[in-house]
């Protein structure tokens, strides 16, 4: 039974995990981090959860999990302390199950403790090996990580302590990117973090859901897929499937499975995001209308201190700024503690989570959290608070 990695950010690896176990599939383990993944400009530290199963569960996966950024196969895992093992040994690996000749590739080498240390060398030596498997070399691509459409196939190699780990990106483009955001913001958040926070907030997809610094609209947008039991990656291309040994019709039967059990009795949760910028809820009622969730969304122009969230309790799960949209810390200290306030006016007895990245701004609303997870926003330290807003005796 093959074995693979789930790719998340850190912080995000207990929901990966419950994703996972969501989908019936064999969790083996959690790590902190992945070598072979750093240096691609997302995240300085990449985490993840190790699983187990067949090729259509690897399919299950990409389609469905939210906080994922890649689902990685791993392919083979042997001792080479020379260029001579290294060559022999990966090219017993099966190779033309997942690569075309004629399609390009691109090589992350990580060394680590060993004796073969030239990244340059180990690329030439691998790409030699995957040659002689697949009846000549494919073109090598340089990839940085970033790049827009579908990238070329990566192949991660990693040697630690002379020990080389080889494994296939099955996903191709980021899986947060999941297509509908193609209208931005300033700081925007990634759908993955998006989904993160949401699980993490503990929201349980019935109650209303409001965010009053919603930019974009990721929040309300995932909120409303995660609600509708949409799959995220229903309407995408994966890596995987430009794969010789690709199983069309077992995918096209996991789709429609998947789309049998969207929606749901009733009209779902009332979600509602807001933003005081015009041009940002612009943008989310266009990122909204593309995810195909328009109709489940009230986006309204309006700042913070003018909400009005619906007969609750519910929950509000938000993205603050917190220092790159703002001028001064003044600015800032003085969002945070309106924030507060208009939660305790507002939303007696409802949950909140919202991230922040110094506890001067937590401090400065006034709120009381049960629990801090620390996350990455774009490369910012940032952690999520998560707490309940006291109720008001007289409301």
């Amino acid at each position: 039974m093959p074995n693979f990695f789930a790719v998340c950010a850190p912080g995000l690896e207990p929901f990966t995990t419950r994703e996972l176990k969501d989908l019936g599939l064999q969790v083996a383990s959690s790590t902190s981090s992945h070598d072979s993944l750093k240096g691609q400009g997302d995240v300085e530290e990449i985490g993840g959860v190790a699983f187990r199963g067949s090729l259509t569960d690897l399919y299950r996966a990409n389609l469905h999990l939210r906080t994922a950024s890649r689902v990685l196969l791993h392919l083979g895992s042997f001792f080479a302390d020379t260029f001579s093992d290294l060559k022999r040994r990966a090219k017993r690996l099966g190779w033309e199950s997942y690569l075309n000749p004629e399609s390009p590739v691109a090589l992350r080498v990580t060394c680590h403790k060993s004796r073969l240390f030239h990244s340059a060398a180990v690329t030439e030596r691998v790409m030699e090996s995957i040659g002689s498997r697949l009846g000549q070399v494919p073109p090598p691509k340089k990839f940085d990580g970033e790049e827009e459409g579908n990238p070329p196939q990566l192949i991660f190699v990693r040697l630690v302590e002379n020990r080389c780990t080889l494994s296939l990106d099955s996903s191709g483009a980021l899986l947060s990117r999941r297509g509908y955001r193609l209208a931005t913001t300033k700081a925007p958040l990634r759908e993955t973090l998006a989904a993160g926070i949401l699980m993490a907030s503990g929201w349980d997809l019935k109650s209303p859901l409001v965010d009053p610094f919603c930019g974009a609209g990721t929040i309300p947008i995932e909120a409303a897929m995660m609600a509708r039991k949409m799959p995220p990656g229903l309407h995408r291309h994966f890596a995987f499937m430009d794969w010789p040994d690709f199983r069309p019709k077992e995918w096209e039967s996991l789709k429609a499975q998947a789309q049998k059990g969207q929606g749901g009795s009733g009209p779902g949760p009332l979600i509602m995001g807001s933003d005081r910028d015009a041009g940002a809820i612009l943008a989310a009622r266009s990122n909204a209308e593309r995810a195909g969730v328009a109709e489940s969304i009230e986006f309204s122009c309006l700042p913070v201190s003018a909400i009005e969230p619906p007969a609750g309790p519910g929950w509000v799960v938000t993205n603050p700024p917190y220092g790159v949209r703002l001028k001064s810390s003044r600015d800032l200290y003085n969002l945070y503690s309106r924030f507060g306030e208009v939660l305790r006016a507002e939303c007696s007895g409802w949950h909140v989570a919202f991230l922040y990245n110094r506890v001067e701004l937590l401090q400065a609303t006034g709120l009381q959290v049960e629990k801090e997870i620390p996350l990455r926003n774009g490369g910012i330290r940032v952690k999520l608070a998560r707490g309940k807003i006291p109720q008001d005796p007289e409301k």
